[in-house]
């Protein structure tokens, strides 16, 4: 990955930690990361854990940051989420929680145009 793509996406990280904050959500994690795979950013918001996945996109030339999110992806932020909570102490049954999308876009000069929050994206 590019030094540009990754600055860029801890840029867009950083603005989804200060506006979940915003909303009420406590962050717990960021980048926690285990054999299966990696998720963002964990917060709380109440007794309800989120795993919030960050899109972050400069332009529109490769789409909007939501068209982006695959089932796949979907999939394997499940199984991150449940061995988060596995590690953490919690049974993923008695828990509530959710998989979620924060979508970040800027202009070509790096100006924030949006930050879009999706506490549930699970169908």
């Amino acid at each position: 990955m590019s030094n540009s793509r990754v600055r860029l996406g801890r840029l867009g990280e950083s603005v989804a930690v200060q506006e979940l904050t915003r909303r009420g959500h406590r962050v717990v994690s960021r980048n926690w990361r285990c054999r299966i795979g990696e998720v963002d950013i964990v917060a709380c918001y109440g007794e309800r854990w989120t795993f919030f996945e960050v899109r972050t996109r400069r332009g529109r030339d490769f789409g909007v940051p939501e068209e982006s999110l695959t089932g796949t992806k979907i999939e394997r932020m499940v199984d991150v989420a449940c061995m988060y909570l596995a590690e953490h102490g919690e049974n993923v049954h008695e828990v509530d929680w959710g998989i979620g999308l924060v979508a970040v876009e800027m202009d070509r000069a790096g100006r924030l145009l949006r930050v879009d929050v999706y506490e549930n994206i699970l169908p």
